[in-house]
């Protein structure tokens, strides 16, 4: 029997405290109109100091479960997508695992930066299709905030942070995950990074490191994102035997309006179909998909059947595009 990974379950979670433009421009040389007008950005949630990716990731994926009605022990694998860890070991999804009481789930962090969460998507797709699982939880979480420079107007405007998380189960219906693309161009790798520790400690000798911060040539990340958006989702929708007349939504990474504006008028969707939630949260990085889906989801925005398309792109360089067709309740679902 073929398995499809439909997702049965999601939900997001965002930090209580707010940034507004209005903050940002006590702190920076910036103002409200020239945030607004270069990336569509009002206001972002910022994670407190005793919040934490870990703590985040937990409560996203604490609704997942409660959306999907599945009990934790009976998920197979845990995936954490992320590039702002509590620890660089152990992995992220070991505490998410154990803080959820999952206690027969393998758990591993996947590290794609803003395409995280679609890289993961794929992966615990994978799994579920070839057998090896029948529930898996993702969960795209980020926390970049802590690494901005708030004397660089071009980068500590645009981040948020944020946790996202979908349950997967295998499924005999013609839902789930139809589709999936990965790329990656490491040419371009520092057009958009942040310093580890080890690359500081070489880089300074027996000095103390100084503090990394999130370094970014905008003009290079720009056209990239125009471009790989269109490519991405066009060659998701072609590989799952599909048009993009078929097409019912787009949830694009939420990193900058311009760049989801050209994308969607180079690929010809109406803006009704896209969605777009910027304004609010700012880049949430691997979050930032997954909390416009668990939105969408939650507004009643999605209906079965719906072709959904997921497309990122960041740091790597790189992109990841899937294709969603999303389910009904009280299908019958495998195992």
């Amino acid at each position: 029997m073929a398995y499809r990974a439909a997702i049965t379950g999601w939900g997001a979670y965002v930090p209580a405290q707010v940034l507004t433009n209005a903050d940002l421009e006590r702190m920076v040389a910036t103002s409200d109109e020239w945030i607004v007008t270069r990336t569509g950005i009002r206001e972002r949630r910022i994670a407190g100091p005793d919040e934490t990716t870990v703590q985040m990731a937990t409560a996203a994926a604490q609704r997942a479960l409660e959306t999907a009605q599945l009990d934790p022990q009976r998920l197979d694998l845990v995936i954490v997508a992320t590039t702002t860890p509590d620890y660089l070991m152990p992995a992220t999804g070991s505490l998410v695992q154990a803080a959820l009481g999952a206690t027969r789930a393998g758990a591993f962090d996947l590290v794609a930066a803003c395409s995280g969460f679609v890289y993961a998507l794929g992966v615990g797709a994978q799994f579920i299709m070839a057998g090896t699982a029948r529930a898996v939880l993702v969960v795209g979480v980020d926390a970049l905030t802590r690494w901005l420079d708030f004397t660089d107007r071009t980068t500590c405007v645009l981040f948020g942070d944020g946790a996202g998380a979908v349950v997967l189960e295998a499924s005999e219906a013609d839902e789930g995950v139809l589709s999936t693309v990965l790329g990656s161009d490491g040419t371009g790798a520092l057009h958009l990074y942040l310093e580890g520790f080890p690359e500081l400690l070489r880089a300074n000798g027996s000095v103390a490191p100084k503090r990394p911060v999130i370094r970014m040539a905008g003009r290079e990340v720009f056209r990239f994102s125009v471009r790989i958006i269109g490519e991405a989702a066009l060659e998701a929708v072609a590989r799952a035997g599909l048009s993009l007349d078929d097409v019912d939504l787009l949830i694009p990474h939420q990193a900058n309006r311009r760049i989801i504006e050209a994308a969607v008028e180079r690929l010809g969707l109406p803006w009704e179909k896209v969605w777009v939630n910027l304004d609010r949260y700012g880049n949430t990085s691997a979050a930032s998909v997954p909390i416009g889906l668990a939105e969408a989801a939650d507004q009643g925005v999605l209906h079965p059947g719906m072709n959904v398309v997921l497309v990122a792109f960041g740091a790597g360089l790189a992109w990841a595009a899937s294709v969603v067709r999303w389910g009904a309740r009280g299908v019958r679902r495998g195992g």
